[in-house]
């Protein structure tokens, strides 16, 4: 069952990633994280009241901390998705997996000590291989779209991958510390709408029409849902198929993409998202034999 949450969660990702491409035609950036903040804030704070979860929380620091890099991370997701390719944004994205596989090499080096025998960091060699080919993975996914002139939006992607890892790890720092998953959403969700806020006032909202606004609120929604759906799957005990299976937001991004706004996706890169996912898939698989696993990303 846990197999089925991780899915249906890893869709209603893909399809608020649709929602935010068809939003912004007529929304900046800025301004889609401030209402996908804001309407994510209202709806969990409704749950957390039906279900009579607190939210009041003795580790204000560490949620700012989470909600900041977090934030980076969403905004520069949006952005990516308004200027490449839907099936390119959201394999970028998920490069966050490869991103704390390398932390945690560069955390074993500068860690290792040759002179007390400390071996750690000469037995991360699998886990080298598998980020140097996630990047292998990038630079084949973007060498087309560095061909269409496209190569800003795609360093941006890559930031949402990398601030999206650092995000990843202050989840589970928080987890650790018995935060309630409701909890950690909700003031990401909050630092969202305040960050979008501040960031839309400086360079202005954009003209409103509810037809283009009836994009906003699937977005909100979408983005609760699927985190509410990745937080049952990985609240049963996640197993190793259960975690990677987040991938499939990839297999449904390339679906949207290519049905429904006509991207072209040449051989190299098919070949670099295949290559990007497998990596991911493996570093999963080498992190879970040293640790446990931890609870999902949130977008």
């Amino acid at each position: 069952m846990q197999a089925l949450w991780m899915l249906l969660g890893a869709f209603l990702f893909s399809t608020m990633a649709v929602c935010v491409k068809y939003a912004s035609t007529w929304f900046s950036s800025s301004e889609l994280v401030f209402y996908r903040g804001l309407i994510g804030v209202a709806f969990i704070w409704a749950l957390a009241r039906s279900r009579r979860v607190s939210l009041a929380t003795a580790y204000p620091g560490m949620h700012a901390w989470r909600s900041l890099v977090g934030v980076i991370s969403l905004g520069a997701w949006f952005y990516a998705i308004a200027g490449l390719p839907l099936a390119t944004a959201m394999t970028l994205n998920y490069m966050s997996s490869v991103w704390v596989a390398a932390f945690l090499i560069g955390g074993a080096l500068i860690a290792w000590n040759p002179r007390t025998g400390t071996a750690q960091a000469l037995q991360q060699g699998p886990l080298v291989l598998t980020v140097l080919a996630g990047f292998a993975g990038v630079v084949m996914m973007l060498r087309p779209t560095i061909e269409q002139n496209q190569v800003f939006a795609g360093v941006v992607g890559l930031l949402s991958g990398l601030t999206a890892a650092f995000a990843y790890m202050q989840v589970m720092a928080l987890g650790k510390l018995g935060e309630p998953e409701l909890r950690t959403v909700f003031y990401f969700a909050l630092g969202s709408a305040v960050a979008g806020a501040v960031a839309t006032l400086l360079t202005g909202f954009s003209a409103w029409d509810w037809q283009h606004a009836l994009w906003l609120a699937p977005i909100g929604l979408l983005a609760a849902l699927g985190q509410l759906c990745m937080t049952r799957a990985y609240s049963h005990g996640a197993t190793l198929v259960v975690a990677n299976l987040q991938y499939s937001g990839i297999v449904f991004g390339v679906v949207y993409s290519v049905l429904l706004f006509g991207d072209q996706i040449p051989p190299l890169g098919w070949a670099g998202m295949a290559l990007i996912c497998a990596s991911g898939i493996a570093a999963t698989v080498l992190r879970t034999k040293a640790a446990p696993s931890a609870p999902a990303e949130d977008h």
